[in-house]
């Protein structure tokens, strides 16, 4: 395994980032990884090392490098709690969908530069707040992505009139995977049948599911509602996309 980190030039300014590669030799398929909420930490590094295992070259930048570098918390988060909630909004609000767009395609130009990448399609997948990333990433670049996955993400099928699922249409031609928490404020039961409506219509390759007795961040470590037994269901699930994709 092959640790860099990197920096990742923008319009808006530069990213950090970090690049695992499963080899000194060799190249390999491209992903990026979009962090949650609380950006780059141990456990989300532990995450990109366990993908990069698998067989590919992983990029996970700083989302949030228009609010901070990192770290992008510098206190112990305990969500609920106004310093936190005040934080997360500050992170957020630079992120606008117009935003989100261009920074990803530079996300992708950048991978597909780097010398440990092969030629060809690449993925990516998104947690939390950044689940709608993976689809806008998906939806801005289909020349390189071919696959897009988020896990218990927020936002991806509301009434607003920029809402991610709106933009499902001939253009998309990733092949598309939605893991769901249960009971998630971010993502009810409402939203979660919106989005599936606009997937059969869009008629391309997809899925989604909800996964049982896991709660919002289920696949994240460090996640006070980690639940081993479905993050090792969902990582099979986004292993498995990635091989029938782009390997």
């Amino acid at each position: 395994m092959v640790e860099e980190k990197t920096k990742i030039p923008t319009p808006a300014g530069t990213a950090e980032g970090v690049v695992y590669s499963p080899g000194t030799e060799g190249r390999w398929p491209g992903v990026i990884l979009y962090t949650d909420i609380v950006g780059i930490r141990p456990s989300q590094e532990q995450m990109a090392r366990r993908l990069s295992g698998a067989g590919y070259v992983v990029l996970m930048p700083n989302i949030f490098y228009r609010s901070a570098a990192l770290p992008v918390f510098d206190f112990p988060p305990k969500f609920g709690e106004e310093r936190t909630t005040n934080r997360i909004a500050e992170l957020r609000l630079p992120l606008t969908t117009e935003a989100i767009t261009c920074d990803a395609s530079d996300y992708v130009d950048f991978l597909a530069h780097h010398n440990s990448v092969k030629a060809g399609p690449m993925g990516v997948v998104g947690y939390c707040f950044s689940g709608k990333m993976a689809l806008l990433t998906a939806y801005s670049r289909p020349d390189r992505i071919t696959a897009a996955a988020s896990f218990h993400a927020a936002g991806l099928a509301t009434e607003a009139p920029n809402s991610p699922h709106l933009a499902l249409g001939p253009t998309v031609t990733a092949r598309l995977y939605f893991g769901h928490a249960i009971n998630d404020k971010g993502m009810p039961a409402e939203a979660i049948e919106r989005l599936n409506q606009a997937l059969a219509a869009w008629g391309g390759k997809y899925e989604s599911e909800v996964y049982e007795g896991a709660f919002h961040g289920w696949t994240v470590p460090d996640s006070p509602v980690y639940n081993q037994p479905q993050a090792e269901r969902a990582f099979e699930k986004l292993t498995q996309l990635f091989a029938d994709t782009i390997a």
